[in-house]
């Protein structure tokens, strides 16, 4: 099918080759003009060689017919004169081979069957009259031996031509380095905002969760002796759930674009919101002590952003695995956000906050795209985290 759809392609360009050559040989019209129509219209043919929408439509067609993995050209990236060159050639070979084997088609195949169909009788008496090279019709068993060979040679030469195109594609239409470097590029981009959402599902809706599980557990024990302490449980449980929906909310509407085009997100959490995380974690029964020096206001949209789900994953970790209380410092700076955390370490039976990894690994992917830096881990019976966030030329 794809040598095929090079002769159909390459009919066009055959057309004009038989108009010129009948223009050429006829007296009417002057030689000079038919020079310069010939001249235009190889300009003309010779072109969609050269484009990339070209070069692009063949990548498609050898993935499709021939099989081939071939990436599609890199968006908004311009193929160089030697990527020109190559998918030139590999259309040119593409076309003269298509013809070919369309010309092949269409002349050997019929011959061949009347060679085959004449030793049975069908249509003997118009290959009689004939004389094919040093055959001729009384010659019926080489004629339908030489049918045969015709058909067999044909199938192979087109099923070897198929499969030297299939070989030859990687080569003349293959990424260029440039096209790897973007790809690679595209890819790393698809990976960190995967990795992205990853963090904003495992620190918001994880801390729900956990906040969710510690207020239920704990009002199951009192259940039956305070009753106000089981109606206050449930009324954090049923606010951490909501909490919970509107983050997950946010998160789904970074993967699913709306109708205009614009992505319908909810609005993320910064450290202006610090103070009701600081409450809905002390409405698990876990003592903080926030102190903070500075106007949130001043820090950058990013920084608080992501600041913001640092403290909110320590507390989760002090809350699930910690002993004691929490304290909190937060100290905003002209050019960067200091944050420490330190709680005691858990007591012996309790996880370790430093296995699992996930929200660990997220403190760190985090402050790293900031440019910051990051310690955490027990400090004698403490478990501390430091964070420095810069953001010094980022408004």
């Amino acid at each position: 099918m794809f040598l095929l759809l090079g002769g159909v392609l390459a009919l066009p360009y055959g057309l004009l080759a038989v108009t010129f050559a009948q223009l050429l040989t006829g007296s009417e019209i002057p030689r000079s003009l038919v020079f310069a129509l010939l001249v235009i219209a190889l300009v003309i043919a010779v072109v969609p060689l050269l484009l990339d929408g070209s070069r692009a439509l063949e990548i498609a067609a050898v993935r499709a017919l021939l099989g081939v993995d071939l990436p599609d050209p890199a968006p908004g990236h311009r193929g160089d004169r030697d990527t020109r060159l190559r998918s030139a050639l590999w259309i040119a070979t593409h076309l003269t081979i298509g013809a070919l084997v369309m010309v092949a088609l269409i002349t050997a195949v019929p011959m061949a069957l009347a060679f085959i169909a004449q030793q049975f009788g069908i249509g003997a008496d118009l290959v009689s009259r004939e004389r094919f090279g040093p055959l001729d019709g009384r010659d019926t068993g080489w004629l339908t031996l030489t049918g045969v060979v015709l058909l067999a040679g044909l199938g192979y030469a087109v099923a070897g031509l198929g499969a030297l195109a299939g070989s030859m594609a990687p080569v003349l239409l293959g990424p260029t380095p440039a096209e790897r470097i973007a790809a690679l590029e595209a890819q790393a981009t698809r990976l960190a905002e995967r990795n992205r959402l990853a963090r904003e599902l495992h620190d918001s809706v994880g801390h729900a969760l956990t906040v969710a599980t510690l207020q239920a557990g704990a009002a199951r024990e009192v259940l039956d002796t305070d009753p106000e302490f089981v109606r206050r449980a449930l009324g954090a449980i049923e606010e951490s759930g909501r909490t919970a929906m509107d983050e997950l909310d946010h998160v789904l509407g970074l993967l699913r674009e709306t109708g205009g085009g614009r992505t319908a997100v909810a609005p993320q959490r910064t450290l202006a919101d610090l103070d009701r995380l600081v409450t809905d974690t002390r409405a698990t029964g876990l003592a903080v002590h926030a102190h903070r020096s500075g106007d949130p206001a001043r820090v950058p949209p990013a920084v608080s952003r992501e600041g913001y789900r640092i403290v909110q994953e320590g507390l989760t970790n002090a809350a699930r695995y910690g002993h004691g209380p929490v304290t909190l410092r937060l100290d905003l700076h002209p050019d960067a956000l200091d944050l420490e955390l330190v709680n005691a370490l858990g007591r012996a039976g309790r996880a370790d906050p430093g296995r699992g990894g996930r929200g660990l690994d997220g403190m760190r992917e985090r402050v790293l795209l900031l440019g910051g830096r990051i310690s955490v881990g027990p400090d004698g019976g403490l478990w501390l985290i430091r964070a420095r966030l810069p953001y010094e030329g980022t408004r």
